[in-house]
């Protein structure tokens, strides 16, 4: 099995978690919050999508998805590049209101595909390439993959656990 295999393998898992969390659900069940600082179903896929996004466009050399393909507009959201959710207070989460699980599971789709595409080609010299140079040790390719699926797998689960509440409330 080749590396590119192993991470299309894991990023289609996180797929699949993120199709389960949203199908179906509607804006209130997407804005749902078990209390007041929570995060949403809505904002967790939202922001697991916004990271995977930026780290991958910015691995691969290429523009966001969120403001190229006016992903930003169809959210009805800014298209600041550097706004993925990190460090967002409980009024900046509770503003994000996507209108519809296809809005989401759309903007999703289109991240995944472009990361399945750039993972197509990588190899271990790409694994290897150093990308930031800010920490000790710099970030390697590799090890920014291995922290956006750990990221998007832990965001996805808690959707999922969200949406169990939210179903079980009802």
């Amino acid at each position: 099995m080749k590396t590119s295999d192993v991470l299309t393998d894991a990023f289609s898992r996180i797929r699949q978690l993120v199709e389960r969390s949203v199908a179906g659900l509607d804006v209130d069940a997407l804005v749902y919050r078990p209390e007041a600082a929570a995060n949403s179903i809505g904002w967790l896929v939202w922001h697991l999508t916004r990271i995977q996004d930026d780290h991958v466009a910015e691995i691969a050399g290429r523009d966001q998805t969120w403001v190229t393909d006016g992903w930003a507009g169809r959210f009805d959201m800014t298209s600041d590049l550097l706004d993925t959710g990190y460090g967002h207070t409980s009024e900046q989460v509770a503003a994000v209101k996507p209108q519809g699980f296809e809005l989401l599971a759309g903007y999703h789709t289109a991240v995944s595909n472009r990361t399945i595409e750039y993972l197509a080609a990588v190899d271990a010299d790409e694994l290897d390439r150093i990308i930031d140079r800010s920490y000790d040790p710099p970030v390697s390719v590799g090890v920014r993959l291995v922290s956006v699926i750990s990221d998007n797998l832990q965001h996805a689960g808690q959707a999922l656990y969200v949406r169990g509440i939210l179903e079980r409330s009802r």
